[in-house]
């Protein structure tokens, strides 16, 4: 499960092509399960393994469509996108999280209404299949979960929403082997339900604040600013800003007033900006006797 909502930047060394991999592997995995649910829910006569195989192809359609987002977003940059083409992956992760979230809400209506009027189910072959979701869905969402993308993040959700449901479907078949009593499957999966939007919720507002150019959460701003103050030879800097493209690559601007070291004080800047987990740096120097020139340079 997912256990913390906040982005981390710290394995900047996570291979690009990792992060497509586990997508398209997931996408695969999806697809395949997809058509077994459907012959499975055909031959177990089950209304909610059909409904989920249907699911399942929906979101195999939009792991597709997140992995197409994933390669778009490696591209360097070039004359239309001079940052390169990195910001590509959010749009991944707000079409799946919107998918996720127009899915979850069909789930729970037909749960509401299964609560009032369940239904018979063939519990014996639900168990065999719960048992063969919960080993292939399982599989793909260690897979993923190794990612640090926010679309990839978005995958595992959707993974992990296919896990906790099979091990719903399990505990309720083994329940219903032995007594009948059909209302817990809805019940279940409201509370998965609940689970699914609360993380989307949390997966949307993080790739939000990137969108919207927020500060990292994970540089500490105090203990950056702190350091570069302490660089010899540097008056002051002002007209700072830091922002950051998808989650993982930081960018960092800013003025600084020094008269005298410019190319010592402009490494050393780059060097304590990568010790902050920043890859994008642009300095801007000023001679102390002139002022800068943009009111919005006042810090």
């Amino acid at each position: 499960m997912m256990g913390h909502n906040h982005l981390h930047g710290h394995s900047h060394n996570h291979s690009s092509d990792e992060s497509s991999k586990n997508i398209i592997f997931a996408f695969f995995l999806n697809l395949v399960f997809a058509i077994i649910e459907l012959i499975g829910g055909l031959l177990t006569n089950s209304v909610a393994i059909l409904s989920d195989s249907v699911h399942d192809f929906g979101d195999s359609i939009s792991l597709l469509i997140a992995w197409m987002f994933q390669k778009k977003s490696k591209k360097g940059r070039d004359a239309k996108y001079s940052y390169g083409y990195k910001r590509f992956s959010l749009l991944g992760s707000v079409f799946l999280s919107g998918v996720l979230f127009v899915g979850s809400i069909f789930i729970f209506v037909e749960a509401v209404q299964r609560l009032f009027s369940p239904q018979e189910v063939n519990a014996q072959g639900m168990l065999w299949l719960a048992i063969l979701g919960i080993i292939v869905n399982g599989g793909a969402a260690l897979r993923v979960k190794r990612g640090n993308t926010l679309n990839e993040r978005a995958v595992y959700i959707h993974i992990i929403e296919d896990v906790l449901g099979w091990v719903g479907v399990l505990v309720v078949s083994i329940v219903m082997l032995f007594i009948n009593f059909p209302i817990l499957d809805p019940i279940l999966s409201i509370a998965i339900t609940i689970w699914v939007l609360y993380n989307v919720f949390n997966n949307l507002r993080d790739t939000f604040k990137v969108l919207l150019q927020a500060v990292p959460e994970d540089v500490d701003v105090e203990k950056l600013k702190k350091d570069l103050g302490e660089i010899e030879n540097l008056i002051s800097i002002h007209d700072f800003h830091l922002w950051t493209q998808d989650g993982l690559s930081h960018v960092m601007t800013l003025h600084a007033v020094a008269d005298k070291d410019e190319l010592v004080i402009k490494e050393k800047i780059r060097m304590i900006a990568q010790n902050h987990e920043i890859s994008h740096v642009t300095v801007e120097f000023e001679p102390s006797n002139i002022s800068c020139e943009y009111i919005e340079c006042k810090d």
